[in-house]
């Protein structure tokens, strides 16, 4: 089975600053959406020196950079074969910093003409692997990817996040070789959805603004910019169709609507701003909700049987492989500050699981799982219900959502009670060891509790064959 993911990738991304959260976390997460079908696995890579320079050469196309020496240790959700390329997606690195890449976005056929993207310059499924292990910051993330981009170009229009215990940072790349990033400041949020979102850029900011070198030569030279007066680099550089006005921004105006209140703005509307504040002090489990919804309560939600129950793309579909929160909390070490809450297949449907930065290996049930169905894998565990319930939602979504709450009250508690045995611990090794074997019991009891509801459902199942006939007593 081949396809081409640049062609599908369709995301949804939410970021919080520090200040905007409950706790004083930072809060990076996003749905990697592409096809219904196509195993993600989730791994720990080892912190390694080589003696030599390494290199990074594309499978998907061609495109590759020289590597560092040394790579630090990072997590990462690869897909199940390296054949499209390598799709590492998202993970922490040993110094605490946090990337997910991309939220695929769209660029205008003018700036596109000005600077085509290159064929075989950086995308996607590259972002991760060459730019999370060499890293110490998110600002030095974002310095990282800026510079291979001008350098070698990009392959695509793409969104990208990145935070620290201290900074929230999404980076935009708007043509081959021009890109900008902009800090989410410390007291607000953002959701994003496959348009480019970056709004007015202050050249004169560098706290919280870079760019590409010539950014501003390249729109001036070009004659691109509509309102010269200003620099709105969505203006400039996106685009605003019909389409868009159906599939993205409708999710972020339901975004804004949950957290930071009712408004009379349209979910069709193209003005809605990037930045946001709240109107309450956002947790992780504010995220996780908006990342697994669907227009719930409203007549655009799709397991509801309005009228209008398909006219918007929904957050969570059948296309996401996994969903993924990276969350930073404060005044601990960054081996249990540094939490990795992974959802495989549907969001709505699964559960996040957590684990710590600091575990040295993944549970073996998410490092199998390939084409066709594997019922080892934790990839076709999750998915697997998703199928049976989505089959008979009103006989099973009860049932479904019971099990989440459980599930859900089960990990909570796991956490709360694995973090202060953790900061207890002095020895490093040893508490490598403990926090892989809290986040292998987080996810075996998760995935104990998904194959007994699995069961469940089938047994119930039986009887809602076709072939049925209930006996008439007068026959």
């Amino acid at each position: 089975m081949e396809y081409n993911k640049a062609d599908l990738s369709a995301c949804t991304s939410i970021l919080i600053g520090k200040k905007a959260t409950i706790d004083g976390s930072t809060i990076i997460g996003r749905n990697e959406d592409a096809q219904a079908s196509w195993p993600k696995h989730f791994v720990v890579r080892e912190h390694q020196e080589f003696l030599t320079e390494q290199e990074f050469i594309s499978t998907a196309n061609n495109f590759k950079m020289p590597l560092p020496k040394i790579r630090y240790k990072y997590t990462a959700t690869p897909e199940w074969t390296t054949k499209e390329g390598l799709f590492e997606e998202d993970g922490f690195n040993e110094y605490g910093v946090a990337m997910s890449a991309t939220e695929s976005a769209y660029a205008n056929e003018t700036v596109l003409g000005a600077d085509p993207l290159v064929e075989d310059g950086i995308g996607e499924e590259a972002m991760v692997t060459v730019v999370l292990p060499y890293v110490k910051t998110a600002r030095e993330g974002v310095a990282r990817l800026g510079e291979i981009v001008e350098k070698y170009g990009t392959c695509e229009t793409n969104g990208i996040l990145f935070s620290d215990a201290d900074e929230v940072w999404y980076l935009e790349t708007g043509t081959g070789h021009y890109w900008v990033a902009q800090r989410i400041p410390d007291d607000s949020y953002a959701v994003v959805a496959n348009q480019l979102a970056i709004q007015e850029v202050d050249f004169d900011d560098p706290d919280n603004f870079m760019f590409a070198k010539d950014l501003q030569t390249f729109v001036t030279d070009n004659h691109l910019n509509p309102n010269p007066e200003t620099f709105n680099f969505r203006n400039i550089f996106g685009t605003h169709t019909l389409s868009d006005e159906h599939y993205s921004t409708p999710r972020v105006w339901w975004g804004q609507q949950q957290f930071s209140g009712a408004t009379e703005e349209s979910p069709m509307s193209e003005d809605l701003s990037f930045i946001k504040k709240a109107n309450r002090l956002l947790s992780i489990d504010d995220a996780k909700m908006y990342l697994s919804s669907h227009y719930e309560k409203t007549e655009y939600d799709p397991l509801n049987e309005s009228a209008q129950n398909h006219l918007f793309r929904p957050i969570s579909l059948a296309k996401t492989q996994e969903s993924h929160l990276l969350q930073h909390r404060p005044n601990m070490a960054p081996e249990v500050a540094c939490v990795h809450w992974l959802a495989m297949g549907v969001a709505a449907q699964s559960v996040y699981v957590p684990f710590y930065m600091g575990m040295n290996d993944t549970p073996s049930a998410y490092k199998i799982g390939t084409l066709p169905y594997d019922g080892e894998s934790a990839y076709w565990a999750y998915k697997l219900v998703s199928v049976l319930v989505d089959g008979h939602y009103k006989e099973f979504g009860k049932q479904l959502q019971t099990t989440q709450k459980k599930v859900n009250i089960t990990l909570n508690k796991l956490v709360r009670s694995t973090d202060k045995i953790a900061q207890q611990m002095d020895n490093p090794g040893d508490l490598a060891q403990y926090l892989t074997e809290a986040s292998a019991q987080g996810a075996k009891e998760a995935l104990q509790a998904y194959r007994q509801l699995t069961a469940d459902i089938i047994t119930a199942s039986t009887d809602f064959s076709p072939l049925n006939f209930k006996t008439d007593l007068n026959l």
